[in-house]
């Protein structure tokens, strides 16, 4: 077996087991440090493999990547993973596409390596633009609302099935170079107008299938180039992320289709009739003497918690009440945050033990039994209308039974909707208290209650 062969097959066992160490929070730092093993002698490999016109280009190319991606790991807070992976995906997705343009100006191919460069250019640059606009919309530096007019989905259809036909035309006659830069711009364009229409509450989702999308361009690179690493790369990267989007997609009781096409989280008109519903609230005095008379406290974090990046307060927290033989544990919904394993991520900067971190479904059977749900931050997840209206937007999605605990605490600003555009029933129930300020500076009063007000 040749060097270069041992280099790929351990480079690929490295990416599989970097994927299996993921899944699980106690073993995430262990399957990063595989997936950058393995890069790294993937990209030695790719270096022994190919003819290298320069060492300097390729030296040049590193410095000025590290010189980016270096502080941008460093500097950028945890709250802001979701946009960081947005962009990230934008890069890798426009790396991806540029190689493909500059394989098609370099030899016109034909055949089935045409067909691949085709597939390859197609996704990496309609995922490069949608990744930009997920960014904004993320970033708030674009309405987080969906953006329609009439006819969008007709629009896109059709800019596709240009997109597809130019590719065809360009598989049959390769030679057709002023024919490509309008293949270019069209599945740009159609990256753009993907992503407009979706709501913020489906951005989860969105980052999931787009790194599917970006995963299974670079597969299409590696059939162009004859890599057989990068076909394995790519296809564990574009498999991992559609099997993703499908368990995003069960999590919020919704399909692909209704996703990309249903411009979900429009504000939804109010009832007529102007009914004014009784709030009770609580200050951080009596907030902390519910907590401590507690035997049992199921934390529910949300978008809220990271924007106010209060997980280390709500670490303080987790210690003042388990100091005191409180049982607390954290329950963790699928798509809170705005990125898949966005609160996991979150709590275990804040060094909350991974065996406190409880999926939905193995925590719901608990709440009933629980003497408090406190709920920092989330909206739609433990919105009980899931269940009880099949007329709201987010029938059928699964939730957090936050509703069925003795007493629910949720901190929040005030009492705007959640993504889906839709009032809270929690927030009226008899057994809730509405704990109205920033959820940092909240948290922080309740430690201080709770270590005697110190």
């Amino acid at each position: 077996m040749s060097l270069l062969a041992l280099l790929y097959i351990l480079a690929a066992a490295l990416f599989i087991m970097a994927l299996k160490w993921m899944s699980s929070p106690a073993t995430a730092r262990r399957g990063v440090m595989a997936g950058e093993v393995g890069m790294l002698l993937a990209v030695v490999g790719t270096l022994m493999r190919q003819e290298v016109v320069s060492y300097e280009w390729i030296v040049g190319g590193l410095l000025v990547g590290a010189a980016i991606g270096v502080p941008l790991a460093i500097l950028m807070p945890m709250t802001h993973v979701p946009q960081r992976t947005a962009i990230s995906q934008a890069c890798g997705a426009l790396a991806s596409a540029l190689i493909g343009t500059a394989e098609y100006y370099r030899q016109y191919p034909s055949g089935f390596t045409m067909g691949a460069l085709a597939l390859e250019i197609l996704l990496g640059f309609l995922t490069f633009t949608a990744s930009l606009m997920a960014f904004g919309k993320l970033n708030e530096m674009l309405p987080s609302r969906p953006i329609t007019f009439k006819g969008q989905n007709f629009v896109n259809l059709g800019l596709l099935l240009a997109a597809v036909g130019i590719a065809v035309s360009l598989i049959i006659n390769p030679n057709q170079p002023m024919l490509f830069p309008i293949f270019v711009g069209l599945a740009m364009t159609f990256g753009i107008l993907l992503i407009i229409p979706i709501g913020g509450a489906d951005m989860p989702t969105v980052i999931a299938l787009l790194n599917s999308y970006a995963g299974l361009s670079a597969a299409a690179m590696g059939f162009a180039l004859d890599n057989k690493l990068l076909i394995i790369a790519g296809a564990l990267d574009g498999s991992s992320g559609l099997i993703l989007s499908i368990i995003m997609c069960r999590a919020m009781n919704r399909s692909f289709t209704n996703v990309l096409f249903g411009a979900f989280g429009q504000l939804q008109a109010a009832a007529v009739g102007g009914e004014v519903k009784p709030v009770r609230s609580a200050s951080p005095e009596e907030a902390a003497q519910i907590l401590e008379d507690a035997r049992s406290v199921i934390i529910i974090p949300g978008y809220g918690m990271a924007v106010a990046q209060a997980q280390h307060k709500i670490r303080e927290l987790y210690d003042a009440l388990t100091k005191k033989g409180i049982d607390v544990k954290f329950a963790v919904h699928p798509v809170a945050g705005r990125m898949p394993g966005h609160m996991n991520v979150l709590l275990a900067e804040a060094d909350v033990p991974y065996d406190k971190l409880v999926e939905m479904d193995d925590i719901n059977p608990e709440m009933g039994m629980t003497d408090v749900a406190l709920i920092v931050g989330a909206n739609d997840i433990v919105n009980p209308a899931a269940k009880n209206d099949p007329t709201s937007p987010i029938a059928g999605m699964p939730i957090l039974d936050a509703y069925k605990a003795r007493t629910v605490m949720i901190i929040k600003r005030g009492m705007a909707a959640g993504f889906a555009g839709i009032d809270n029933e929690l927030y009226y129930a008899p057994n809730t208290l509405m704990l109205f300020g920033d959820a940092k500076s909240f948290v922080a009063s309740l430690v201080k209650e709770l270590a005697g007000g110190h």
